[in-house]
């Protein structure tokens, strides 16, 4: 089992006085979660003296995150506003989607519905695929126009999270940011087992099943396998799905490894595609009501395969090398747009779409990183490639097709209805290199200098497949940098500062339409501050950023000439953002995140529905909340009890470009309870979204059709290992 999953059932109890002693993984883990915990005996041992542990309660800002730099340094370390959340955190929360835990993280919402995969984020103002990449143990899918693997958290070890630019480290895009999600893997030690059954409100059923350990000396294995139903929470709402991972790692000799993984994905979200505003507002009696045809389906599968190396001759070398393939397969067939007619008093349902996507990408990274001196000052250099060819073909019906109206209150769904054929479209290739360099310089004591550079270059094709002609072939080329400087002001307290420049395409580079290849990247700079600190004797953390962030170089139409787009349009986001992590007193801790920030167009331009070009001078981006805030707490009121809360906050967003229409803002609450039956059984009740707050998590391709959150709902959840 991994020190994550220990550290979920020893974080509530201690481990019985009969059980050998823990290893430093755990027990540095371990640490992370007490303040000052006695621990009670176990039924078959004598009683133990409280354990008082100090200086290590809190290491969120001590455990490396790779998503913020390749020289594998802590958020201490780092120039940046980076954070992970563990695997402690994931199970406490009963977080059994990406999204709803990235979602947990400082300054980010989530916006999900089925074209975008059920993944887009919004960060520090800016939201979508291209602007917060997402990646899967580092690796990222190129220029698609939706990522719709990773989506369980059954399987996964920590999530990262990097806001601001992140061009320097993962290439083209990310300029709001990067999430990181790293899967379990494999480790020497005793095999170990868990599994993980849920029953839930709306037929919810979950169930996980992992193994680990080491099967020789030099050979360890890591095996995770998870499924969910549920029958979500509108009409014809359900959704099902399927996960595998597996990897094997081999021990060469002491200063080789090899690893193969593979990981694997099925998904059927649910099938709904938002609710139409009538008369200009949400009818609370429409929550549950689904206005997409009978015969809808929407379907994903994923799948990621790697061959890593790595090579550690020495404490001051490390050369890693990872050869991936990675695919995707996404197919919809819906009703996209719902709009009400109030002549005739029914929905209108349009674009009758059918789609199928398929993706794949096969690439090969190596990267050293190099420890000692320059000019006799401690050094540490980091230099690497990456390579990679992806192609990307689409077969749709010109997403033409009317499905008919309905009643509002009583839509009877009828069935999918188009008269163009479902044929291949157009399919488009990615060759793409990149070479990257990062460096931290140890000026002096207390003081740490760290850059790096990103060059990037990709080269699209893009073929109708009608035609047989080539409709365009483009190559771009950009170069990512920042600089940033750390203050150690004591060992407990930094200072940093960071300038960053980034780039990303005016849409995804596989997903670009034959005119869009004539404009030019889009440009990211952010400018940003903060300090790190640790306090209370380690019993505490707490973190604070400012920042300012600008993308230039965006589409906007020509104010004299509404046909034509120019690359001239700006958007911009200025904030501030806190975390907290403290044992507030003995057996209680609490975690919580808040963030405001101020975005706007700065110079954009559009038509307005009758035609006219209008300025959107001033106004708030759609789907971009000015005020976030988490807040987690628990406690551990009796040796095998744990009481749980925790509030999500989310301020008003506009669901179009004018201003004009308000998602409102919510706040949702969940609570939970967990009982440990024993040292290796855990039993938890959980309530999401106590109160049965309506909330809107999205508007869909159009301003008028929103996506309601979920309901209240109940789950049980029984966790063992053995």
């Amino acid at each position: 089992m991994p020190s994550g999953a220990c550290l979920s059932r020893r974080f509530s109890r201690p481990p019985c006085a009969s059980r050998s002693p823990a290893p430093l993984l755990t027990i540095l883990p371990l640490a992370a979660g007490l303040a000052s915990i006695p621990l009670p005996s176990c039924a078959a041992s004598s009683t133990l003296p409280p354990v008082v542990v100090k200086g290590e309660q809190s290491p969120l800002l001590t455990v490396p995150v790779t998503a913020g730099s390749s020289l594998n340094l802590t958020p201490m370390q780092t120039p940046a506003s980076v954070e992970g959340i563990n695997r402690r955190q994931l199970e406490e929360r009963g977080d059994a989607t990406i999204n709803d835990a990235v979602a947990q993280a400082t300054g980010i919402s989530a916006t999900p519905h089925p074209a975008n995969g059920m993944s887009d984020l919004s960060a520090r103002g800016f939201d979508g695929a291209s602007s917060v990449m997402q990646l899967y143990d580092g690796l990222r899918q190129y220029g698609g126009s939706s990522i719709s693997f990773p989506f369980d958290t059954w399987s996964v070890e920590r999530i990262e999270v990097l806001r601001g630019p992140a061009s320097v480290t993962r290439g083209e895009g990310g300029i709001g940011g990067v999430i990181n999600v790293v899967p379990k893997k494999p480790t020497q030690g005793p095999i170990r087992n868990e599994v993980q059954a849920t029953l839930g409100t709306k037929n919810t059923q979950r169930l996980g099943l992992g193994s680990g350990g080491a099967l020789t000396d030099r050979l360890s294995y890591r095996l995770d396998v998870s499924g969910n139903h549920s029958d979500g929470w509108v009409d014809r709402g359900n959704s099902r799905d399927s996960t595998f991972s597996g990897a094997l790692q081999y021990q060469a000799t002491p200063d080789l490894s090899l690893k193969l993984s593979h990981a694997y994905g099925s998904r059927r979200p649910m099938r709904y595609f938002g609710t139409p505003l009538i008369d200009g507002r949400q009818l609370d009696a429409l929550r549950e009501r689904n206005y997409d045809v009978q015969d809808t389906f929407v379907r994903f599968h994923d799948r990621w395969t790697e061959l890593a190396a790595t090579w550690t001759p020495g404490d001051a070398l490390k050369v890693r090398s990872r050869l991936y393939h990675t695919g995707s397969h996404r197919d919809w067939r819906n009703a996209d747009n719902y709009d009400y007619n109030p002549d005739t008093g029914l929905v209108d349902r349009t674009r009758a779409t059918q789609i199928r996507q398929d993706q794949k990408q096969t690439g090969l990274t190596t990267d050293a990183t190099l420890k000692g001196q320059l000019a006799g000052l401690d050094n540490t250099l980091s230099v690497g490639f990456d390579v990679n060819h992806g192609s990307f073909h689409h077969t749709n019906n010109n997403y033409t097709g009317n499905p008919g109206s309905v009643d509002v209150f009583n839509p009877e769904p009828g069935y999918f209805q188009s008269d163009i054929p479902f044929i291949p479209r157009w399919r488009s290739t990615v060759d793409q290199y990149a070479l990257f360099v990062e460096d931290r310089l140890v000026p002096s004591p207390g003081w740490s200098v760290v850059g790096g550079l990103h060059y990037d270059h990709a080269r699209v094709r893009r073929d109708d497949l009608i035609s047989g002609q080539r409709q365009f072939s483009r190559t771009y080329h950009d170069t990512g940098w920042h600089l940033g400087a750390v203050r150690e002001v004591t060992p407990d307290l930094s200072l940093y500062a960071q300038y960053s420049k980034a780039a990303e395409p005016v849409s995804g580079l596989m997903w670009l339409r034959p005119g869009s290849e004539n404009f030019d990247m889009t440009r990211g700079r952010q400018i940003e501050i903060g300090l790190k600190q640790a306090f209370w004797n380690g019993r505490g953390e707490w973190t604070l950023a400012a920042y300012h962030l600008r993308k230039t170089h965006m589409l906007t139409q020509d104010p004299l000439d509404p046909e034509r787009s120019v690359q001239v349009g700006k958007r911009s986001a200025r904030g501030i953002e806190g975390t907290l992590a403290l044992n507030v007193a003995r057996n209680w801790r609490v975690e919580a995140n808040a963030t405001v920030l101020r975005a706007r167009f700065d110079d954009f331009t559009e038509q307005d529905d009758d035609g006219v070009t209008v300025s959107r001078n001033g106004k708030v981006p759609p789907n971009v909340p000015e005020r976030l805030a988490n807040l987690w707490v628990s406690w551990n009121f009796q040796p095998r009890w744990t009481a749980m809360a925790g509030l999500r906050h989310v301020a008003k967003r506009y669901a179009n470009n004018a201003d004009t229409l308000t998602l409102p803002a919510y706040t949702t609450a969940d609570l939970a309870l967990r009982w440990a039956m024993n040292p290796d059984t855990d039993l938890t009740a959980r309530v999401y979204n106590v109160t049965d707050r309506a909330y809107f998590t999205t508007a869909y391709y159009h301003d008028t059709q929103w996506f309601y959150g979920p309901g209240r709902r109940f789950e049980l959840t029984l966790s063992h290992r053995f």
